[in-house]
């Protein structure tokens, strides 16, 4: 696990990602300091920089649009203290995250940050789990353009469980069928390239 108080060597492909970043550069320089700080081992995963303690993941970054996010792989098991946990979304049960919106929110919940990460880097460490969700019931329009696209199904099932979740969630809330297989179109480009609903 992470030594808490010694810093870890940065890793080159995130020298290379942030070098890149068309946005949220400062930020994400910032928080990295931090968890860099904070011992926490740094890769580049999905994309985007990952830090791990051992072989657990505890927090990604993950810049959108509207901010720069701080997400807790096991966020919903944390205590929040502060309130500055929010949900990944409607339908994500582990996943939760602090959202910064300028540099001076990355300095000013510098503290809350270290605090947040060891006791991720603790409850990674007690082995506790989140509850498994109950198996998902995919809407018919989305279990038909699976059917006919073995490529799209590989990239619909590569997916994690959340952002399919999230996906099938918005597909079911249109209320009619042609809707549904509208929206399924729209964003068949997305799931084949292997994002979510939310990524850029």
């Amino acid at each position: 696990m992470a030594a808490m108080g010694k810093s870890s060597a940065p890793n080159p492909k995130v020298d290379a990602f942030l070098r890149r970043a068309k946005t949220w550069q400062a930020e994400s320089e910032k928080l990295r300091a931090i968890l860099l700080a904070c011992g926490l081992e740094e890769e580049l995963k999905w994309g985007k920089p990952c830090y791990s303690a051992g072989d657990n993941n505890i927090v990604i970054l993950q810049p959108m649009k509207p901010h720069l996010a701080l997400m807790f792989f096991k966020g919903a098991l944390m205590k929040d203290p502060k309130g500055v946990l929010e949900e990944q979304g409607p339908n994500s049960r582990s996943a939760r995250r602090i959202c910064f919106r300028k540099l001076q929110d990355v300095v000013k919940l510098k503290p809350v940050v270290q605090a947040y990460i060891r006791e991720a880097i603790k409850i990674e460490e007690s082995g506790v789990k989140v509850e498994k969700p109950k198996e998902l019931a995919l809407v018919e329009e989305l279990q038909k353009a699976l059917a006919a696209d073995r490529k799209f199904k590989a990239a619909f099932s590569a997916l994690t469980p959340g952002r399919q979740r999230e996906y099938n969630l918005h597909f079911s809330s249109a209320k009619q069928s042609a809707t549904r297989a509208a929206r399924i179109e729209k964003v068949r480009p997305k799931i084949l390239a292997g994002k979510g609903f939310r990524d850029l």
